[in-house]
């Protein structure tokens, strides 16, 4: 499945090429300057992005590329909002399980940031990049396309859009539903496995928007296996209930970050 976005061509953009594209030094050198910083637009795309028509917030990347020549954002208010938001929920999760120690407050923190966000899109982008780039590429029209790449930076914005419904859900919605999700019924496990399967399949719906969005991309339906995967443990915890094999994922999570 391709993209409905018009397939980019212009003579111009060949010769603009390495002067034009953003790399991670620039962006992050960016991120120091509030003032550099669009934080009512990096909101508003949020709400695109948990509302029905979360693929608007990709047409504004190909505003980018026509006009800047990359894809991916070049203010990086997005990641901004996401680090301050990820800190928050984090130290709210850390009152709510009763970690003793400020330092033990500021570990989890930081894995919050560094592993679930950082790592986990570091991971993603550079998956997705491999993916694209070397089984994605449709054929080039004529000699006068440029030929297109995804750039990384692109496919890391990809996973903070992704981010957005993950984290309403997982740190959000189940931080006031704790109570319920870390019991042991069939309920709590049918909730909080719901949770985490809307969260990450959500994931990669978005995920496989902001593939598809790229004109030069084909067969992008590839992002959704994971949703397969994840429906398949879905039911299996469901019928594995009965049996003493179903897992609760919240309680599992809450094993490894709080009781270990």
């Amino acid at each position: 499945v391709g993209s409905s976005l018009p397939y980019i061509h212009s003579s111009a953009d060949s010769s603009s090429h390495l002067s034009s594209t953003l790399t991670p030094q620039q962006y992050l050198q960016r991120m120091t300057d509030l003032q550099q910083m669009d934080l009512q637009s990096a909101i508003d795309q949020m709400r695109t992005l948990l509302s029905f028509y979360p693929q608007r917030v990709y047409k504004m990347a190909y505003y980018r590329k026509q006009t800047k020549n990359h894809w991916a954002r070049d203010d990086p208010a997005f990641c901004f909002l996401q680090v301050i938001m990820l800190a928050a929920s984090s130290i709210f999760y850390g009152f709510a399980f009763r970690i003793a120690s400020f330092s033990a407050i500021v570990g989890f923190v930081a894995k919050s940031i560094l592993i679930h966000w950082l790592g986990f899109g570091v991971v993603m982008a550079s998956v997705g990049t491999v993916v694209a780039n070397r089984h994605l590429m449709t054929a080039e029209r004529s000699s006068s396309h440029v030929k297109q790449n995804v750039e990384w930076l692109y496919a890391f914005d990809v996973h903070c859009n992704a981010f957005v419904p993950l984290f309403v859900l997982l740190y959000g919605v189940q931080f006031f539903l704790l109570p319920l999700v870390l019991g042991t019924s069939l309920l709590s496990l049918g909730v909080s496995n719901s949770l985490f399967a809307i969260a990450f399949g959500w994931y990669f719906y978005i995920t496989h928007l902001g593939y598809r969005a790229l004109p030069f991309l084909s067969h992008t339906e590839v992002f959704l296996f994971p949703v397969v995967v994840i429906l398949v443990i879905y039911v299996f915890n469901f019928m594995g209930y009965p049996f003493g094999v179903g897992w609760n994922a919240s309680r599992i999570i809450a094993y490894i970050y709080f009781e270990n």
